[in-house]
């Protein structure tokens, strides 16, 4: 009889185990980070010291120009397969929107965010969508396509972008769907947490645009 093997086996079944916890962090932390919502009066928002104003009246949240700061990084490649920087936009207003085509709301809110990017292409306005979450790209393809999205969206499956993109002390996304928009310098001016339609993606975009 050989009483050895026993523990080996356990031994092997601990480590499959610790290393199976280990690759599900990252995507746990960000699950965690995804789920909390705007609650409140806002200044817990953005994490650190954050002076915007929070309309509790529509929940958009708003940074005076002289408050802003920019963004972080978020590049990395489309549904379709293209790189893209968002830092190669700055000279237009960017609107970033993250959704998943799991989400309810953000299927609600596709066809009002296709039909105001169509109308501001023309005023320097470029969306730009962030897929998060779903586990295979050929899910955000199809959602693109059943709602005409015109526009490009970096596939983030484990939020890498959310956590890395939107620096400590700024507006960033805590829940799905949520649009945030910078201004032409690439700075975070305003942000939503939940489904939009025309009227506030305008209110959100029309200010900026006639910044000088």
């Amino acid at each position: 009889m050989n009483f050895g093997s026993a523990p080996r086996r356990t031994t092997a079944r601990a480590r499959s185990r610790r290393a199976v916890r280990a690759a599900a962090l990252p995507v746990a932390v960000v699950t965690a980070a995804l789920a909390l919502t705007a609650c409140g009066s806002g200044k817990s928002g953005g994490g650190g010291n954050t002076n915007f104003v929070a309309s509790n009246s529509d929940g958009i949240d708003t940074v005076p120009k002289a408050d802003r700061k920019a963004v972080g990084a978020i590049k990395g490649t489309t549904l379709d397969g293209k790189p893209l920087d968002v830092s190669s936009l700055k000279g237009k207003v960017v609107v970033l929107n993250v959704w998943g085509s799991w989400c309810s709301p953000c299927r609600a809110e596709a066809p009002h965010l296709a039909k105001v990017a169509g109308a501001t292409q023309g005023k320097g306005v470029q969306f730009v969508g962030i897929d998060t979450r779903d586990t295979n790209k050929d899910q955000g393809v199809a959602f693109e396509k059943n709602y005409a999205i015109p526009y490009p969206s970096l596939y983030d499956p484990t939020g890498r972008l959310l956590l890395s993109g939107f620096p400590k002390g700024t507006l960033n996304p805590q829940a799905i769907p949520s649009t945030i928009v910078l201004d032409r310098q690439g700075k975070i001016a305003a942000r939503a947490l939940q489904a939009l339609d025309e009227a506030k993606l305008k209110k959100m975009i029309d200010p900026l645009i006639a910044e000088k």
